[in-house]
C-alpha cells in the first residue's frame, strides 16, 4: 500500500471519530433542551415547531452543497472524475506544427482605452479558435494599438478575422503571415538585435530593419558627394511622421526609416532611438577578425574588415591603380576620391572587406552597400596584384555577408569589358539576372535565402590558396 493511501485511510478514520463526538454532543444538548422547553406550558409544541425547523434547515443544506460543490464530478467508471492531462508533445517536434491545421499570423487593430475592450476582443478571438501566443501594447493618444502573434485554424480566412475584429471594436486591422522566428518575445530580440549592434557598427541598419519589420532604411550623409547640403539633419530627439522616422546618425547625416503599409507607434519609434543612442554611444566599432591566406608564389595576404579609419591606406592604393581600373570601377572619373572612399568605408552604408600585405599596403577593397530594399557588391584590385583570384575571394565573402544579413539577392554594376568581375559573378554557382541599362552591365545573383557556396576559381586565375585563421 501507498503512502498516499495510507494518508487518505487516516485521514478518514479521524473525521468519523469527529463526526461520531459531534453526534453525541448533540444529543446531549437536545435531551438537555427538550427537558427544560417540555416542564413550561407550550413544550410540546416549542418541541415540534424545533424539530420541523431542523428538518427544514437540513434539506436546504444538502440542496444548497449539492448545487454548489467545488468537487469534482464522480466517474460512474470508478476513475478519480479528475480531467486528464493534455497529450505532450513529442520531443523535437517544431511547435509551430504541433497542433495540426492552424498557421502563425501577426495581427495589429486599434482599440478603445477603455476597460472590457480587449476583453471583448480576446473573447471574440477565442470564438473562432485563435490561440494568442504573444501581445504587445502600443499606447497612443487616443486609443491603443494591441499587436498579436496567433494560431489560427487553417481554414480561418483574414477576412473573416478582419469582419470579427471588427465587430469586436478594432480598428485599422493589419494582419501578415508569420512563421517560428516570430515566436521569440520581444525583449529577448531586442536584446539580441542591441547585442549586435554594440559588436558592429555596420548592423545598425539591419538591426533596425528586423525591429521594425519590411521597411526601407536609407542613411542620408549631411552632405553628398558632389559637396552639396543634403537637407537640414533631423533633431537629437528624432521626428516621428506616420509611417516614415528620421533619426540622428551618429556619423553625421539623418537615417531615414519608411514603411507605408503600417504606420510606426511611438513605442516603436522609443525603441529604434534606443538602438540609435546605444550605436552613438558605442562609437566607431568593427570585429577585428581576420584570415591570413597564402597565394601560389608564397606571399601572405590579409583579408579583413575595413572603416573610415582605413581612409588613408585607401586613397594611396586608389592613386596606385591605373585609370583604365578606376573606370571599370566607378564607370567615369572620381571628382572627389577623399569624400567618395570616405562614404564607402562608412559602416552606416554597408561592410567593406580589405586585403593588405604582409608590409599593412592595402592592395584590394571589397564593398557591400545596403540600397535601401537592395544589396550592391563592388571590388577595387590594384592592378599589380590583379588576375589572382584576389577579386573572386572577396565576392565569395561579401555575398557571404549578404547571406547572413538575411539579404535575398546582390547586384553588381560593372562594363560588358570587365571580364573578371563577370567571371567572378558567374564562379558563385548562383542563379543570375543580367540586365543593360544604357551600356552599363548589372548582374543580380539570388541568394533564395542560403549562404553562397565557396567560389570557383575562374579559368584565368591561378590554383587557390590556403588560408589559416
Amino acid at each position: 500500500m501507498t503512502p498516499t493511501k495510507n494518508a487518505r485511510r487516516s485521514h478518514h478514520w479521524r473525521h468519523d471519530l469527529i463526526e461520531l463526538a459531534a453526534l453525541f454532543t448533540a444529543v446531549v444538548v437536545a435531551d438537555t433542551i427538550a427537558k427544560t422547553i417540555a416542564k413550561g406550558p407550550d413544550g410540546p409544541y416549542l418541541l415540534v415547531f424545533s424539530a420541523i425547523a431542523l428538518l427544514a434547515t437540513a434539506a436546504f443544506h444538502t440542496w444548497w452543497a449539492r448545487r454548489h460543490s467545488h468537487a469534482p464530478p464522480v466517474d460512474d467508471s470508478g476513475g478519480s472524475g479528475e480531467d486528464p492531462l493534455p497529450p505532450a508533445v513529442p520531443s523535437g517536434t517544431d511547435p509551430v506544427d504541433a497542433s495540426a491545421g492552424t498557421v502563425l499570423w501577426r495581427m495589429r487593430t486599434t482599440v478603445r482605452d477603455t476597460p472590457g475592450s480587449l476583453a471583448a476582443l480576446c473573447t471574440v478571438l477565442a470564438r473562432h479558435g485563435v490561440d494568442i501566443l504573444t501581445l504587445q501594447t502600443h499606447p497612443l493618444a487616443e486609443g491603443t494599438v494591441d499587436e498579436f502573434l496567433l494560431r489560427a485554424p487553417a481554414a480561418l480566412e483574414t477576412g473573416e478575422l478582419t469582419r470579427a475584429v471588427a465587430a469586436a471594436g478594432g480598428t485599422d486591422t493589419w494582419t501578415e503571415r508569420a512563421d517560428a522566428h516570430d515566436l521569440v518575445d520581444t525583449p529577448t530580440r531586442v536584446l539580441g538585435l542591441a547585442t549586435r549592434t554594440a559588436l558592429d557598427a555596420a548592423e545598425l541598419p539591419l538591426a533596425l530593419r528586423q525591429l521594425l519589420g519590411r521597411c526601407t532604411i536609407h542613411s542620408v550623409p549631411p552632405v553628398s558627394l558632389s559637396g552639396r547640403p543634403t537637407g537640414e539633419p533631423a533633431p537629437v530627439e528624432g521626428v516621428l511622421d506616420g509611417a516614415v522616422m528620421r533619426l540622428r546618425d551618429p556619423n553625421g547625416g539623418t537615417i531615414v526609416v519608411e514603411r507605408p503599409y503600417l504606420p510606426f507607434t511611438p513605442t516603436e519609434f522609443a525603441r529604434a532611438r534606443a538602438l540609435v543612442e546605444l550605436d552613438a554611444r558605442l562609437g566607431p566599432r568593427i570585429p577585428r577578425s581576420h584570415d591570413v591566406l597564402t597565394l601560389p608564389e608564397g606571399n601572405e595576404i590579409t583579408v579583413r574588415r575595413a572603416d573610415q579609419r582605413d581612409l588613408a591606406a585607401a586613397r594611396a592604393m586608389h592613386d596606385r591603380c591605373s585609370p583604365r581600373t578606376l573606370g571599370l570601377r566607378y564607370h567615369g572619373p572620381v571628382g572627389d576620391a577623399d569624400r567618395y572612399l570616405d562614404h564607402l568605408l562608412s559602416p552606416r552604408f554597408g561592410r567593406t572587406l580589405a586585403v593588405q600585405t604582409a608590409s599593412g599596403r592595402v592592395v584590394a577593397l571589397g564593398h557591400l552597400l545596403w540600397d535601401g530594399d537592395e544589396t550592391e557588391v563592388a571590388l577595387l584590385v590594384e592592378d599589380d596584384w590583379q588576375r589572382r583570384g584576389i577579386g573572386s575571394e572577396l565576392l565569395g565573402r561579401l555575398v557571404a555577408l549578404a547571406g547572413e544579413a538575411g539579404c535575398d539577392s546582390v547586384y553588381a554594376v560593372t562594363q560588358s569589358s570587365n571580364t573578371g568581375m563577370v567571371a567572378a559573378m558567374r564562379a558563385l554557382n548562383l542563379p543570375l539576372d543580367y540586365q543593360i541599362e544604357e551600356g552599363t552591365l548589372v548582374i543580380t545573383a539570388r541568394l533564395a535565402g542560403r549562404p553562397a557556396p565557396a567560389p570557383e576559381t575562374p579559368t584565368d586565375a591561378p590554383t587557390p590558396w590556403r588560408t589559416r585563421r
